[in-house]
């Protein structure tokens, strides 16, 4: 099988790409950021660039690499957390065009060369209906994205479409955190889920995996988030 994995060089779209390559696969990772590209491709991943958020280049994109069996959508922001009476609206819109977007034009653009019978992944998050204050933009967000997913598994069968959520992930999403304030944070937020620790993206990939491979489930989506969601005892 081959898998086309957008934002398949860094983090979870990373860990996915590498599993699926120790699976026997054949993996086309991409992304923007050619500097991420020599981590995919020591995993065993051909790599290609594309800047998701540009349609045309999305566009260009799919034509250029051919058929293929699975979608797996790994693009994602830093933008629109926050409490709402301080959100910036302009930052929350930016958070759409970092993540539905560019995950909803991938997926459209996908389907003239992804093979009938195969799948479209997306990877959400928790915050979709995990109702922590702060997280009204990124809820929306990831709600948004959530909502298509059983609408498209039904108007685009045979191919299967499912949702992927995690929950706290130690990604380079927290990048942007100082490393003794983001140990801190993990250490806080590891204690308010049931599993007692915050993901890691093998977590996530082998959650990914599952519903690609699975061919008897589509319209799903897959928490895998520690029981973030739930709420303390």
């Amino acid at each position: 099988m081959r898998y086309i994995i957008i934002g398949g060089t860094s983090g979870i779209g990373l860990a996915a790409a590498t599993m699926a390559v120790e699976a026997g696969h054949s993996v086309l990772a991409a992304g923007r950021d050619m500097g991420k590209f020599p981590d995919a491709q020591a995993a065993g991943a051909a790599t290609a660039q594309i800047d998701a958020s540009d349609p045309e280049s999305v566009q260009r994109f799919f034509a250029e690499h051919g058929e293929f069996d699975h979608l797996v959508l790994s693009v994602s922001g830093a933008s629109g957390a926050g409490n709402f009476r301080e959100l910036d609206i302009g930052e929350l819109r930016k958070g759409f065009e970092g993540k539905f977007w560019p995950q909803v034009a991938c997926a459209k653009a996908a389907l003239a060369t992804l093979r009938p019978g195969g799948s479209i992944t997306f990877v959400g998050a928790i915050s979709s209906r995990a109702l922590k204050p702060g997280t009204a933009g990124l809820a929306a967000i990831n709600a948004a994205l959530e909502a298509m997913v059983p609408i498209l598994a039904s108007e685009l069968r045979p191919t299967r479409v499912n949702a992927v959520v995690p929950g706290v992930v130690d990604t380079p999403w927290w990048s942007r955190v100082p490393e003794a304030a983001k140990a801190e944070l993990f250490e806080k937020l590891a204690s308010e889920v049931p599993v007692g620790r915050v993901g890691k993206p093998e977590d996530l990939a082998s959650a990914i995996m599952f519903v690609t491979t699975n061919t008897f489930i589509t319209g799903s989506i897959i928490d895998c988030d520690g029981g973030w969601k739930l709420k303390n005892p």
